[in-house]
């Protein structure tokens, strides 16, 4: 019984991978992993428990912490290279503007709000965790490690629209650049 809830876990993962975190709902997730909705809600009883297993698992397989805590390498280049993850070029920002239309279009519902909510915090717990290892080291401004959180997400959304209606070929460079300037707001 104890392999349904992995098996869940893992068709919801492979959901949300190929076709977006919006794409995600019960039916899907219990037919892709072979299982009754029952099944699924006996594991996960509200939409909420599975949106946030889903999340935690996509967001573990895509945000890691990478040199976060090399105090050989400029606090700047750390932060720049952890936020880089959020913002992929081609088909990671379609992805991310299909979802952000899914949650604030007109055919938006409480599950795909639930869903976004879920992933904006575990987007702020791993922006919050990073931020918290460079305030250790004295490398953070004065302020709360939380909100500058919230402000870099905000500034990598702005950032990631910005780069999807971009003319640019080559992505890098303005990425790059995007997130070395929000990179200064919080840093000393």
């Amino acid at each position: 019984m104890g392999g349904h809830r992995q098996g869940i876990v893992t068709a919801a993962r492979e959901i949300a991978v190929e076709q977006g975190m919006a794409a995600l709902s019960v039916r899907a997730v219990a037919a892709r992993a072979g299982v009754g909705a029952s099944t699924l809600r006996y594991y996960f009883p509200t939409q909420r428990d599975l949106y946030d297993v889903v999340t935690d698992a996509v967001f573990d397989s895509r945000l890691g912490d990478l040199r976060i805590r090399d105090t050989r390498i400029p606090a700047v280049d750390r932060l720049v290279e952890c936020l880089r993850q959020f913002v992929t070029p081609a088909d990671g920002l379609e992805q991310w503007a299909a979802t952000v239309a899914a949650v604030a279009g007109p055919d938006s519902t409480p599950d795909r709000r639930a869903l976004w909510a879920s992933a904006v915090r575990r987007a702020h717990e791993r922006v919050t965790a990073w931020l918290d290892v460079l305030a250790a080291e004295g490398a953070l401004r004065d302020g709360d490690p939380g909100r500058h959180a919230r402000l870099l997400l905000l500034g990598v959304d702005g950032g990631a629209l910005w780069l999807l209606t971009s003319e640019t070929a080559d992505l890098a460079p303005e990425i790059d650049e995007i997130l070395r300037d929000l990179a200064a707001t919080v840093l000393r």
